[in-house]
């Protein structure tokens, strides 16, 4: 099904990957802090650490054979949208890996638009209600919806679920999220996107077998 967003053409600025990580560097370097409040201030300096955690990622992920060979069954063009901010830590940790795929096939346009600047549509992929981010939605080349994923991967979800019923402050869980992302080392992540993959090309296959029959 196409969005209304398609439908509607609504512009949205959308950025490729070093696009984005570039005008976050930019804004972080030119920022006047004196003039920021104290939220816009926390959000920097979380920025500031997502680069180093991007970095990380960018120079030691290494894509499994079986993700490539999924990967490498896409034939026809896809958009992958990626609904995040740079100051999202969890974007940090997810963002890159998804990057880093998306690079493997030529028939995949990856593009990122900021979260708080489009509402209409990130009210559209809600989780529990929140506008929790990352997001990516991949779409045809008619703005067909063909598979989604975000905000974490499933297993570090639980964790975090469990911390919070344990009571922990949210300082303190999310310095045990990092410590797991770092952990980790993309593990949980290409697990499961693997199997969000591997859904749509067998769900795909499905629906080409019905077209010829």
């Amino acid at each position: 099904m196409v969005k209304q967003f398609f439908l509607e053409r609504i512009p949205h600025n959308a950025m490729k990957y070093d696009d984005f990580v570039n005008e976050s560097i930019q804004r972080i370097q030119t920022v006047n802090f004196d003039l920021l409040d104290d939220v816009e201030k926390k959000n920097i300096e979380t920025t500031k650490l997502n680069h180093h955690r991007s970095k990380r990622i960018d120079k030691t992920y290494k894509i499994s054979g079986d993700l490539r060979e999924l990967i490498s069954e896409i034939h026809n063009p896809q958009l992958w949208m990626v609904i995040t901010e740079d100051w999202c830590g969890d974007s940090a940790q997810n963002l890159p890996h998804i990057a880093k795929i998306a690079e493997l096939n030529d028939m995949i346009a990856l593009r990122i638009i900021e979260r708080d600047k489009h509402p209409e549509i990130m009210d559209q992929y809600l989780t529990n209600g929140t506008r929790s981010i990352p997001i990516l939605i991949a779409f045809d080349e008619e703005g067909n919806e063909l598979f989604k994923w975000g905000p974490r991967p499933v297993k570090i979800q639980k964790m975090v679920n469990k911390w919070k019923e344990e009571g922990l402050p949210k300082s303190e869980w999310l310095e045990k999220l990092h410590l797991e992302y770092g952990r980790n080392r993309g593990k949980f992540f290409e697990e499961e996107f693997n199997k969000v993959i591997k859904n749509y090309l067998i769900e795909k296959n499905i629906e080409s077998e019905r077209v010829l029959c």
